[in-house]
């Protein structure tokens, strides 16, 4: 992806919304949040702190608000984009030009900028040898195999983590069966699932 080094470059990658966007951005920065560039996106903060920021992909365009969950949400416009994932952002979704009604737009943006102001924010957590969550497709394995047992926890706490994670994520449980049986022989090998990329 093209590395975007200011709001104007990025408007203009996204030339499909790029009227929406100047709207959009015409209401943030009637505020005192500060403009930026991260990851490669437009966002706004606040004395060096994430608030906001816009998005724009190929059928919608949108706000996402880092600490959205303690907006009051008032008409209805925020939801969470990704589901199990993420605890605090939410996200303002729009279609069309249409879609935009300024004047809701900015009392979310003033809140944020509030919130922010008074601390309200999730702060994330640092994961311990206790957040390994294992699944029950993994157990029975365990159970069942001593040779598996013993392999799996030969593993690191982070590479334990990462196969569970693995399975757990898969929406399906024809998909959760298909990625053990693929695993399966990488942790009896004592490989990490990502050791193309790190060593465990």
């Amino acid at each position: 992806m093209k590395k975007i080094n200011s709001v104007e470059e990025y408007i203009e990658v996204n030339a499909h919304f790029a009227e929406e966007l100047k709207i959009l951005r015409d209401i943030i920065i009637s505020t005192e949040l500060e403009e930026t560039i991260k990851w490669s996106a437009p966002a706004y903060c606040l004395n060096g702190k994430n608030v906001l920021g816009l998005g724009a992909f190929k059928n919608h365009f949108c706000i996402w608000f880092h600490n959205g969950i303690f907006l009051n949400d008032e008409h209805q416009l925020l939801y969470n984009a990704q589901e199990n994932k993420t605890k605090a952002m939410r996200q303002m979704r729009f279609e069309s030009k249409n879609d935009i009604k300024e004047a809701a737009v900015l009392s979310y943006v003033k809140e944020a900028l509030e919130n922010q102001r008074l601390g309200r924010e999730i702060k994330p957590t640092k994961t311990t040898k206790k957040d390994v969550v294992i699944p029950d497709l993994i157990k029975d394995v365990i159970t069942s195999n001593t040779e598996f047992k013993t392999a799996f926890k030969a593993l690191s706490p982070s590479c334990q983590r990462e196969y569970c994670n693995y399975i757990i994520e898969a929406k399906r449980d024809t998909t959760k069966i298909s990625r053990l049986e693929k695993i399966k022989p990488m942790i009896l090998k004592g490989s990490g699932l990502h050791d193309k990329y790190k060593n465990c």
